[in-house]
Parts: structure tokens; sequence; C-alpha cells
């Protein structure tokens, strides 16, 4: 089965969809350094590059049908760390995406956002999908569902069409009960795998991201400087959980300063617009 991989970042959507069994024959990357991630692991997989001026005849004549496209497109539009400008930004590309999906039709379309597209743009997408043909279903699925140690909610829109399957009518019912849609026709929200994703279950292990300052503990409202302080800390450290669960303290002494790592800042932004793998592979395994 054919997978067409849309803002492909670092190739989190290529990991699922190998996993699951598919078949990536292109991705859509137009970041320099998340392309050469791309050609470093997958050096024979073709990068088409802006997804603005990809040729879909193309695609179909160097490689027949496309069962799947997936795309995580940008979420700067929606995200809450931006303006939420919404289709007014020029980084909203669900059109270029689905003008990508009304010409290809593939059986299958996996998107990803951020949870402020549900409020914002949502219900365009899952329109523009109907109008094509598509059955959808948006679920917001956390990355701590598959056992991840944060939270990371992000909205997943399931879409499926008998557009190419040649059994058609054939498969039709068991691949509805396998995509769990909701007959509600609401947002389904999968839960945590684990209730200890709590700040009481991690208290030891979570940095204090709401104080003012310095990281960690505040003592009568200032920073811990001195060396007492923080003997005093380490010692609440140790049985923190059973004394005052409800404080997050700092992060284990693992050595914050990070000097030398060769393209530390690529790495990180290319982590943080990632997909989580494990999450779209429970997903795309479902698909087949």
């Amino acid at each position: 089965m054919n997978h067409l991989d849309l803002f492909s970042g670092i190739g989190g959507f290529k990991l699922a969809a190998q996993w699951a069994g598919y078949n990536t024959i292109g991705f859509s990357e137009i970041e320099p350094y998340a392309s050469k991630i791309l050609a470093q692991h997958w050096p024979h997989i073709q990068n088409y590059g802006d997804i603005t001026q990809i040729d879909p005849n193309q695609i179909i004549e160097d490689h027949g049908t496309i069962e799947l496209i997936t795309g995580g497109f940008p979420c700067q539009p929606f995200s809450v760390a931006g303006k939420q400008r919404g289709a007014k930004d020029d980084r909203h590309l669900w059109p270029a995406m689905f003008k990508l999906i009304s010409q290809l039709k593939p059986s299958w379309v996996l998107g990803e956002n951020v949870a402020g597209i549900v409020d914002m743009e949502l219900e365009n997408c899952l329109t523009d999908l109907e109008r094509e043909g598509y059955e959808v279903q948006p679920i917001i699925i956390p990355a701590c569902a598959v056992d991840a140690k944060h939270r990371r909610d992000r909205v997943w829109i399931l879409g499926y069409s008998q557009h190419t399957r040649r059994n058609g009518s054939q498969n039709r019912e068991s691949t509805q009960e396998r995509s769990n849609r909701d007959t509600t026709g609401q947002i389904q929200t999968v839960q945590p795998k684990r209730s200890s994703y709590s700040r009481q279950g991690y208290a030891e292990t979570m940095a204090n991201t709401s104080s003012i300052g310095q990281q960690g503990q505040r003592v009568h409202g200032r920073p811990l400087n001195t060396e007492e302080d923080k003997t005093r800390q380490t010692s609440r450290t140790n049985n923190s959980s059973q004394n005052n669960p409800s404080i997050w303290l700092p992060e284990p002494p693992v050595g914050r300063v990070a000097d030398g790592i060769p393209h530390r800042s690529h790495r990180l932004k290319g982590l943080g617009n990632a997909i989580v793998p494990q999450v779209a592979y429970e997903i795309l395994k479902l698909m087949r």
C-alpha cells in the first residue's frame, strides 16, 4: 500500500507507516535540516519539496495508486504559542494538502495538528474531506496514551473513502468498525494509558515551569541560590511525594549545560515539530 508523506519533518509519519507495513513513496519537506535527516535515513525516497509545487500526475505515473496520505500540516496558525490567526496566516497549508488529496484520491487520509485547531479550522477541514467523499472522524490522542512521559494533546483527522479500494463494498463494514468512529459525530478523546501522569505521580521528576526566575522551588518568594537552600532542597526531594506531593520539584541533577552538541537548535526544532510516531502507528495499523 503506497504512502505519500506530506510535511514530513524528520520522518515521524514515515516511521509509523513503516512499522504498519506501508510503502512510503515520497516526502514533501522544505526545511533544510529536516530534509537532510530524511535524505540520510531514506536516501531512496524522493523528497518532492514544496507541497504547492507537487505534480500529482507525476506521482501517479511514477508510483501508481496512492492508498494513504499523511500530513502534520503546520500548526503555527492554530497554536496557543502563536497569534492564532488561523486561515489568515500564510502558513495555513491545509488547502494545499487537501488539493493533493482531491487529485490523488487515496483510500485513507491521516492528518495531525494541535488542539487549538478544534475551535478555529477543524470544521472546515472535515467539510472539505466530506465534500470529496470521505467519511471523517477527528480524535484527540495525547502522547501519554502510548505511555510517553508528557501529555502533548494532538488532533488526529481520520478520513476513509472507497475511491481506490479494489473490493470496496466488501471491505466497507470492517474498515468502519476498525476506525472506531463515534456515531454521535463528536470528537473523541483517548485517555492517558496510566493515571500516574498527574502532578502528584511525577512530582519528583517534573520541572516547576510556573515559577518566575530560576527553575525549581522558591523559598519565601526568592530563587534557590545559596548552598543552604540547595541542601534543604535535596533533603526535601528525597521524600517530597510523601510530605508535599502537590509541589513540582526541579528535574533530576543530570547537568543542564549542553555545550558542543552539533545542530542542537535544529534538533530541538525538529523534535518540536515532529509527530509522535507511536501514536500514528496505533492508528495506521488499523487502516490496513
